[in-house]
């Protein structure tokens, strides 16, 4: 397979246009290379060609000072020519002193030049890798910095270069906020040699919806299905957006079968439902079954994965099953093997939701709210129940508007309303609290309620009894049936897959299917069928956000984008926010894509929707990881 070198702005450019003057507009660089081992595999549109743009370069005259963390850093510079929301579409830069040689403007600014002979951490201003926070909870839209960012400082104190770009959000409509990422990707790729960073070393990370978003970056890397929207916004064009790695923490992705996967991991939890609730969630549970056996993933060992009918739940067994059981199995294997005894169970992450409702009293016993009125009666939930299939269905339409007027872009805090609570209907049968002596101790209490974990003292390792054990004991669902694609449009993946008015639109094919001959099926086929702005319907955006796409044989859009080399993957396995074979599909998908891609892959015992880590804090092993990375 021929391999790209990530596009770089020529020393020809450089002098041509000088720091912080117009760029020329038409500059070809010859960037490929057959011998690279930089990140990028597959086939890439925009890795070579000619870099065209009307955008300046950074301004070299323009660096603020921050004395107490020793950085140089600039903000409100613009990514894009025709941004399609100044408010979001700029971004900030910041620099470890030592990468600069300044000379103070006396006015607040400084005048800087690159110094490649200090060293900082394990880098130099010629090796800086540069991180990419993506922090878009629930697919909100990220802010754009506006001065110092105290965030970043751990990342600068370690030699890195931190670019922390404003993006659309959810209220936009998917692809947005990913465009605009990539827009600020480019720009800064195509600063090369003016500013410090290795462009070849980008790195993005991410939580919840920031992990999806985070996620695509690692995935889509050059994907000719961004250009139009690119386009849109007047991104730097010829230069490369693929990164080098991708940090994905409780990722809410695959949302092509997300709402499947739901109800075949954790659909057992639920109680109470109609004839018809279980009737979709078994039709659900078993498409996800019939899905995962096209997939084709395969083990670390080369063995295609696949589920196969059971005696007792939806396809609960065959080597996928055994493969997920192993998982949770490794997870609490790892979690005795990490802390000592006496152990006291903490607090764990919040539930900062990437998926939940938008705004909504989403029950979380499994069951939807009530459809039978207006929106007001939609909202409140209080019935709990999912609508009959049959009569008028008043909600149904709410997810077809095509009033762009009617919404705008919202400031709603998305951090706020996606938080995932529990109701005592749908209470993990286990509940740690307090200290434990001994492991046995702590077994002890997870087979308080009924026994599904066995354990032996001579290896300190764990067996499970039965996926539908673990999941009724720790894992329960926290969203309702339909838990990404809700019948009434009004869920945040809805509005990530609206058309920019704030409105839900469906886009689950899936479901969609399972809803015909239902009064359902009008407003999922109106939506399917709808088209944006750059002519495309819902399933193309579905693809662009769904890093399996670019990463399976089974789609249609594997090895056409440059994907990362590298892939750290981590989840709490207590979430409720999405089915653990979200984050596992997603990191077997990486590590089957190539024999170059590298993946760290681990859910931790105990936490759910957090930035989870079996030991230490996330930003340094964060930080660890990418200085692992290239010390290869």
């Amino acid at each position: 397979m021929v391999r790209y070198r990530f596009l770089s702005v020529s020393l020809a450019l450089l002098l041509l246009t000088g720091c912080g003057s117009s760029a020329a507009s038409s500059v070809s660089d010859t960037a490929q290379d057959s011998d690279s081992d930089t990140a990028g595999t597959g086939t890439s549109a925009l890795s070579t060609g000619t870099v065209q743009t009307d955008l300046s370069q950074i301004d070299m005259s323009k660096w603020q000072y921050d004395s107490d963390n020793d950085v140089y850093y600039q903000v409100g510079i613009s990514y894009c020519e025709t941004p399609a929301d100044t408010s979001y579409e700029t971004m900030g830069i910041y620099v470890p002193g030592k990468f600069m040689t300044a000379k103070d403007n006396g006015d607040g600014t400084w005048t800087c030049s690159v110094n490649t002979a200090e060293k900082v951490g394990n880098y130099t201003a010629s090796t800086a890798p540069v991180i990419v926070p993506v922090n878009t909870p629930g697919y909100a839209a990220q802010a754009a910095p506006t001065g110092y960012d105290s965030s970043t400082s751990e990342f600068t104190t370690a030699g890195m270069v931190v670019v922390v770009a404003g993006c659309r959000g959810r209220d936009a409509g998917a692809p947005s906020g990913v465009t605009d990422l990539k827009a600020a990707i480019r720009y800064t790729r195509y600063n090369e040699g003016v500013i410090p960073g290795n462009m070849d070393s980008i790195f993005s990370e991410g939580m919840s919806g920031g992990g999806a978003q985070s996620a695509l970056l690692g995935s889509t890397g050059d994907s000719a299905l961004y250009d139009a929207y690119l386009k849109q916004i007047g991104a730097v064009t010829g230069v490369s957006d693929a990164v080098a790695g991708s940090m994905c923490w409780c990722p809410i992705t695959n949302l092509d079968v997300a709402d499947e996967a739901y109800e075949w991991n954790m659909g057992v939890t639920r109680t109470g439902l109609t004839d018809e609730e279980q009737t979709l969630s078994d039709g659900m549970a078993t498409a996800f079954a019939e899905y995962i056996n096209k997939l084709g993933l395969k083990d670390e060992s080369g063995n295609t994965l696949t589920l196969e009918k059971s005696d007792e739940g939806i396809y609960q067994a065959g080597s996928y099953y055994d493969y997920l059981m192993e998982t949770v199995e490794t997870s609490l294997d790892n979690f005795l093997a990490d802390n000592t005894f006496p152990y006291t169970v903490e607090s764990g992450g919040g539930m900062m939701g990437g998926g939940a409702p938008g705004g909504k009293g989403q029950k979380p016993d499994g069951n939807l709210p009530a459809m039978d009125g207006n929106a007001a009666d939609a909202a409140s939930g209080t019935s709990g129940q999912m609508p009959a299939m049959t009569g008028a269905a008043p909600g149904a339409a709410a997810g077809s508007s095509t009033d762009s007027s009617a919404a705008g872009t919202s400031a709603t805090d998305y951090t706020q309303i996606d938080q995932i609570s529990r109701s005592s209907s749908s209470t993990a049968a286990v509940t740690l609290s307090g200290t434990y002596d001994t492991v046995q101790d702590y077994i002890d209490a997870l087979n308080e309620p009924y026994t599904w974990v066995k354990y032996d003292a001579s290896t300190n390792k764990v067996t499970i009894t039965s996926m539908s054990d673990f999941v009724r004991a720790m894992k329960v669902a926290s969203k309702g049936i339909a838990a990404f694609d809700e019948l009434d449009a009004g869920q945040g993946e809805n509005t990530l897959f609206g058309y920019g008015d704030g409105q839900g639109a469906h886009f689950d094919s899936i479901l969609a299917g399972l809803l015909t001959g239902t009064d359902y099926e009008d407003a999922f086929t109106t939506d399917l069928a709808k088209k944006d702005s750059a002519g495309n319907t819902v399933q193309t955006r579905v693809d662009m956000y769904n890093p399996m796409y670019y990463l399976s044989d089974y789609y249609d859009g594997y090895q056409t984008s440059n994907v990362a080399k590298y892939w750290r993957i981590r989840t709490g396995i207590d979430q409720g926010d999405t089915a653990l074979s979200t984050e596992v599909d997603l990191a077997l998908a990486a590590e089957n894509y190539s024999s170059d891609t590298k993946v760290d892959f681990a859910t931790v015992w105990g936490l759910g929707h957090t930035m989870a880590e079996r030991t230490g804090d996330s930003t340094s092993n964060f930080i660890d990881w990418v200085n692992t990375c290239l010390a290869e």
